[in-house]
């Protein structure tokens, strides 16, 4: 199962951007975890690299896209009703564990990008 982002943990707004890239931008207010990094508290562009492309890859980047974070292999995520904002869902975790982002929704789109995690990965704890 999987939990929404409360509207205080995530800020988010699309940017003026090629519709095929999907730029994004997304603010955490605490760090989360994606496969193999962990984003310290902070806005971060999520994109599509390559349009031409027929997989489903996102890249997450520093605000001003200087840095890359990683580039993570994904696949279709669906939703019955679009929302008008970008969307990121957080995977359902244990208590004390690092929110973990599970998929990322374009506004309009019914169709998203759920992030490929490697098998066994266990949960990041935050720090003490």
């Amino acid at each position: 199962m999987f939990s929404i982002v409360a509207a205080a943990m995530v800020i988010a707004t699309p940017a003026q951007a090629d519709e095929c890239d999907k730029l994004t931008y997304f603010t955490f207010s605490a760090p989360v975890a994606l496969p193999g990094v962990t984003l310290p508290a902070g806005t971060y562009r999520f994109s599509h690299p390559d349009c031409d492309q027929t997989e489903h890859v996102v890249r997450v980047s520093s605000q001003d896209g200087t840095e890359v974070f990683g580039t993570f292999l994904a696949i279709p995520d669906e939703r019955v009703t679009p929302s008008d904002r970008p969307l990121v869902i957080f995977a359902e975790r244990p208590s004390g564990t690092l929110e973990t982002v599970k998929a990322w929704f374009y506004p309009g789109d019914t169709i998203g990008d759920e992030l490929i995690y490697p098998k066994g990965a266990g949960e990041v704890r935050r720090p003490a």
